[in-house]
């Protein structure tokens, strides 16, 4: 059990669902908060380090593995939603377009969506994909909170600098949280950002 600070508190978290198909959606009924990100950029690490269970979702060194929305119920209260990864090279157009179709069809579709943690590679500067996926929610209206992965892959005295070309890069008025799903480092910062959207 992973005690967080007072605003949350993670006691349970159960995987329920995987969708492929929008119309498979289950009818929205809790909040909900998702993630989206580059393929391989750490949704996974990032989930089972925030909800204290290393193998609730599950990490691939095969980039573009996730093909579906994941849905994880979190204290019995609200959903916490895996999209798929987007950017990745080695899949077909058809594949890319249907993922994009899926993610779309869920962020535009779901009244009960609190949140979007968008995640990027602290480790490089943001990506077409990551300007775009920006622009999009931006243009949707819907809140959103960019957290950095990977922290622990560069050395303490770059950090600040890396942190400036993503915010700068992204636009964001919001700055950037930098996470480490090894270390630990940003899980604070990034369940403050939730619990705000869950009040």
């Amino acid at each position: 059990m992973l005690s967080l600070k007072k605003t949350m508190r993670i006691d349970s978290a159960v995987f329920t669902v995987s969708v492929f198909n929008s119309t498979q959606l289950p009818k929205p009924a809790l909040p909900e908060i998702a993630m989206v990100g580059r393929s391989n950029v750490g949704k996974s690490s990032l989930i089972n380090c925030l909800t204290g269970r290393k193998g609730l979702a599950r990490t691939s060194s095969t980039p573009g593995k996730t093909q579906s929305i994941n849905f994880y119920l979190i204290n019995e209260t609200w959903y916490l939603v895996d999209l798929p990864g987007y950017g990745y090279a080695r899949v077909s157009k058809k594949e890319k377009a249907s993922w994009s179709r899926l993610i779309e069809g869920y962020l535009t579709g779901r009244p009960t969506i609190r949140g979007l943690v968008h995640l990027v590679d602290i480790r490089h500067p943001p990506m077409e994909s990551d300007l775009v996926m920006q622009e999009w929610v931006r243009s949707h209206g819907i809140p959103t909170q960019v957290v950095a992965t990977k922290l622990d892959k560069i050395s303490r005295g770059k950090r600040l600098q890396h942190l400036k070309i993503i915010n700068a890069g992204l636009g964001l008025a919001n700055p950037a949280i930098p996470f480490s799903a090894v270390t630990g480092e940003g899980l604070t910062e990034l369940t403050d950002a939730l619990s705000l959207w869950l009040q």
